[in-house]
């Protein structure tokens, strides 16, 4: 009888010692997971950053696609961002056009339109005029901006250094090298997706909130599909069939060239104001 109580005691302190050896080996099983999970958690925390600021920059960056209209000015002025659009304190040059021509500025304008009224400019150019209606309601910035270079004269004699068949013509910038601007920059006005049509008048620009003084005509339905990272602020009126397809012809269709320079000189004699 000693002999088997022994025996069973033994039996239950080896099936003790088990039990402790499965617990410990669990532990350690659980403490191994708990370390892999913790730096999986890390390297995926790691990888996650990395992509958010990849994502980040690329948003800043200049359009990608080749062909977008744009702007590359040296900016004055920090650009401003959110919020209602904030004005400069630059002067407003003469609503009556009697002042003279200006082409360099040291801050962008301050509010010079009423923005009650409705603003129209015709265009003239070499290959006869189109009329614009400004949209002060969607870019009151955009179109301030706009009627005071105007009224500074600022767009008469220029060339339009860019025009793509079917797609656009862009055109403000009094060195026609595509680099020119007036000296400003400031913040985006942009529209909804889908809101570009032929004859639409947008800003271009090198990325967020650059505008200056180049902006360009919508000629063709590659001009519609443009994502909608470029202010949108008129609708031309009348001489889209005459004076806007004429632009349009002249654009330079070789994809090496990006429409620089346009097969034929495409000058603006004057941009002449109008409100009611």
């Amino acid at each position: 009888m000693g002999t088997d109580k022994r025996s069973r005691q033994k039996e239950n302190r080896r099936a003790r010692l088990d039990q402790v050896d499965k617990q410990v080996m669990r532990q350690n099983l659980r403490r191994r997971i708990t370390r892999i999970a913790v730096l999986l958690g890390a390297v995926i925390a790691i990888v996650l950053l990395v992509n958010f600021s990849s994502n980040k920059d690329s948003k800043t960056a200049t359009p990608s696609d080749s062909t977008a209209p744009v702007e590359t000015v040296e900016s004055t002025v920090a650009p401003v961002t959110g919020g209602p659009f904030v004005y400069g304190q630059g002067e407003c040059a003469p609503a009556d056009g009697t002042g003279t021509q200006v082409r360099e500025f040291t801050d962008a304008p301050k509010l010079c339109i009423d923005l009650t009224k409705i603003y129209t400019a015709v265009v003239s150019t070499s290959k006869g005029d189109f009329t614009i209606v400004l949209d002060a309601v969607k870019a009151p910035g955009a179109v301030n901006n706009f009627v005071n270079l105007a009224r500074s004269k600022y767009f008469d004699g220029t060339i339009c250094h860019r025009a793509i068949p079917t797609f656009m013509v862009q055109c403000g910038d009094p060195t026609a090298t595509g680099s020119g601007g007036p000296g400003y920059t400031f913040s985006d006005e942009l529209p909804a997706a889908g809101e570009y049509k032929i004859g639409s008048l947008a800003m271009a620009n090198s990325g967020p909130n650059t505008n200056g003084s180049q902006f360009f005509v919508i000629t063709g339905e590659q001009g519609v599909t443009l994502s909608p990272n470029y202010t949108l602020f008129g609708q031309v009126t009348t001489g889209i069939v005459t004076t806007v397809d004429a632009l349009d012809k002249a654009g330079n269709s070789d994809p090496a060239a990006n429409g620089v320079p346009p097969l034929e000189e495409l000058r603006i004699t004057k941009v002449t104001i109008s409100q009611n």
